[in-house]
């Protein structure tokens, strides 16, 4: 990284600013046609207060009290609950500050609701110099059992980064876990499937590589994105300097006004293999998580007749909001699936979703981990802040580990950028995500039992 470059602050400013409202102000407008604002702190949802004896109860089943008007799927008002209820609700601890932070937290959560753990070491270090691991703990019926029929898998660092919010939840989960509640299923939390990209700070993984995009079928040719081509030094240039911003901005400006926002969000999101420090690249072959994600459920789900997924993600959809994202085309029985569990569904093949369509996501991969077992997989995606603010974090991220020294003192800049793109450290919005995560949770098991 040249002198230049680190003189300059990662945060936007003059002309480099401008710039990026004007790109914001033109792209608020997301596939599905409803208006976003160009704020990237939009109106939060105030949380319930505990100010009253007596509080509306979110929609979702607390912690050994189940509210009265929580339908199979989860959405629909809440009950009645006293104040002392619903204060055991919002003690949500905050956002873990780093991985190690995250996994001691989920360690000590697991072991506190009696779960069976083990530990998956990554070949890697972290960003403190930490060993990383993917971590598993289950609750219920081991698969050795001949009750362990039906399983829960919940997924939090797939995406790196926001790995931070899952873990989040997945820790809330089994802080408030009551057994008596699992129907029967097991449940499997897989905590940082990226522990490479969790602890650095990144969306991606050790190879650049965004996992989502990696689950292709390697045995034949990787699927095409000629137009990423013209715009890969635009998004990923050599430098980060102000006038490389700007620069670059005013390229990806004329480029939407060619293409429009639905098409340039395509090209840039769907995925590519062809550019290694790019961005969305899918990689050579089968990554470290992809390989142990394989190798995991091959030997997890064989002995499961129905099986739940839940991936948790963020930076898309408005702030604090879970969009169910389905991997599955319309017709197909696991979609039919999802609807009648969770109704409010998108599928990614219809190109309607808050995400772009995209090739490789592991979720439509999910099948055959294990041909024998029924599996019912969702995405809840939780929205952050705009899409542009994202984009530029994720551009200042691919040209740090690309041209520049990540583990330099000013790489904390960047990581700091990332980190404020996927999630917030309000508990306003850990408190707006948790509905969503319990509702879709308590579904699946209603069904599967």
């Amino acid at each position: 990284m040249t002198e230049e470059t680190r003189r300059v602050p990662i945060t936007l400013r003059g002309n480099t600013e401008r710039l990026t409202s004007i790109l914001r102000k033109g792209c608020n407008t997301n596939p599905r046609g409803t208006r976003e604002t160009p704020d990237p702190t939009p109106n939060r949802p105030t949380p319930p207060s505990c100010a009253t004896g007596v509080t509306r109860a979110p929609p979702f089943i607390l912690a050994g009290l189940q509210s009265d008007a929580l339908g199979s799927t989860g959405a629909t008002a809440g009950g009645t609950v006293s104040s002392l209820a619903l204060r055991s609700w919002l003690v949500i601890a905050p956002l873990s500050t780093s991985f190690v932070d995250a996994r001691a937290a989920f360690l000590d959560a697991a072991a506190a609701a009696g779960a069976r753990l083990e530990a998956f070491p990554h070949p890697l270090r972290g960003v403190q110099g930490e060993e990383l691991f993917v971590d598993v703990a289950e609750v219920g019926p081991a698969d050795s059992d001949a009750d362990a029929q039906d399983v829960v898998l919940i997924v939090s660092g797939t995406h790196g980064v926001e790995g931070y919010l899952g873990s989040a939840l997945q820790r809330h989960h089994l802080e408030t876990i009551d057994r008596d509640r699992t129907g029967g299923a097991t449940l499997v939390f897989v905590h940082a499937l990226n522990p490479y990209g969790f602890s650095w700070v990144r969306r991606v993984n050790e190879d650049n590589v965004d996992l989502n995009r990696n689950f292709v079928d390697w045995s034949a040719s990787t699927p095409a994105n000629d137009d990423y081509a013209e715009l890969a030094d635009l998004l990923v240039p050599s430098s980060w300097t102000e006038i490389e911003q700007e620069r670059t901005l005013l390229g990806l400006m004329g480029k939407l006004q060619d293409v429009g926002m639905e098409r340039l969000q395509q090209i840039i999101q769907g995925g590519q293999f062809d550019h290694p420090t790019g961005l969305f690249y899918g990689g050579t072959g089968p990554t470290w998580s992809h390989r142990w994600l394989r190798e995991f459920t091959v030997r997890r789900l064989p002995g499961a007749r129905r099986a739940a997924i839940i991936d948790l993600h963020t930076g898309l959809g408005p702030w604090g909001h879970g969009s169910l994202l389905s991997s599955n085309r319309r017709g197909e029985a696991a979609y039919g699936r999802q609807v009648e569990w969770w109704r409010d569904i998108t599928t990614l093949d219809d190109g309607d979703s808050v995400s772009a369509v995209v090739a490789g996501d592991w979720l439509a991969a999910a099948d055959g981990f294990s041909p024998g077992t029924e599996i019912t997989g969702i995405c809840i995606e939780y929205g952050t802040v705009d899409g542009i603010t994202v984009l530029q974090s994720l551009r200042a991220d691919a040209v740090l580990h690309a041209h520049g020294e990540p583990s330099a003192p000013d790489a904390l800049a960047i990581r700091e950028q990332v980190r404020a793109a996927f999630l917030d450290d309000d508990p306003a919005w850990l408190h707006a995500c948790w509905p969503t995560y319990h509702s879709v949770v308590t579904a699946a098991i209603e069904h599967l039992g």
